[in-house]
């Protein structure tokens, strides 16, 4: 069986983000890049459904320019077998890196494709679900929990009123949430064989994709600074401030 990993380069989830000036976007310039954490987790259950005899091979893909090479060896380097680098410099929506996964879903033919359920930068939530819709595969997102056997996956949801249980005929797309692992660390010998694993490189232009945007930033601003609590003498005038200033009562 064939699992296919798709990842995201994001800022690394310890760095401070910083706006641009004109408020165009965030700046990236001299920021530290990482492995979204979600498609990390995502890596981590394809490598261990690998080791456990229930996948053959693992391939992880990423949009982006050539700078995504970095976290597709980081991904080869905890156990992936080869990579793919999808080559654009443009920055794409949720629908249009879909469109794109789904080539290379006809393409790869994957029984399983694993993905994290949301990046920490644009937090949209939408690709797993787009790229599933596209494919016409069944999906099971959220999943804290994933079952193979006899052709089918199980996946256990996390959702508002707790779990829920799915079973999906394969091939099926998995989105992963934060409890179904705990990645592993990349051991200096996987770093040094992660070099030599192969990783492809295509242009998007090739999958015959219309990458055109119908979504537009209008402005970028960092969040409000947080105010000073104050101290009350009473419930009294706590109830007032609620009532009077705060208003939420």
């Amino acid at each position: 069986m064939k699992i296919l990993v798709p990842i995201k380069r994001v800022i690394d989830y310890n760095v401070k983000v910083r706006v641009k000036a004109d408020q165009s976007g965030v700046d990236l310039a001299n920021v530290k890049m990482a492995l979204n954490p979600f498609c990390e987790i995502a890596v981590e259950e394809a490598v261990r459904l690998k080791e456990a005899g229930v996948a053959t091979e693992v391939v992880v893909v990423s949009i982006g320019p050539a700078a995504v090479q970095e976290q597709l060896r980081t991904a080869m380097a905890l156990g992936a077998d080869r990579a793919l680098q999808i080559d654009t410099e443009l920055s794409l929506d949720s629908l249009q890196v879909a469109k794109l996964l789904s080539k290379v879903v006809a393409e790869e033919q994957p029984q399983l494709v694993i993905l994290g359920k949301q990046a920490i930068d644009s937090d949209n939530n939408q690709t797993g679900q787009m790229l599933a819709a596209l494919t016409g595969m069944g999906q099971g997102t959220f999943a804290s929990k994933v079952l193979i056997a006899d052709g089918k996956v199980k996946v256990t949801r996390e959702i508002d009123g707790g779990l829920q249980q799915v079973e999906l005929t394969l091939p099926a797309v998995v989105s992963t949430d934060l409890r179904l692992n705990e990645p592993r660390y990349a051991s200096l010998p996987n770093i040094m064989k992660a070099k030599k694993k192969p990783l492809d490189v295509k242009t998007a232009d090739s999958y015959g994709v219309n990458l055109s945007s119908n979504v537009t930033t209008l402005k970028v601003t960092a969040p409000a600074s947080r105010q000073a609590g104050v101290i009350v003498s009473s419930v009294d005038e706590l109830v007032a401030k609620l009532k009077q200033e705060a208003k939420v009562i």
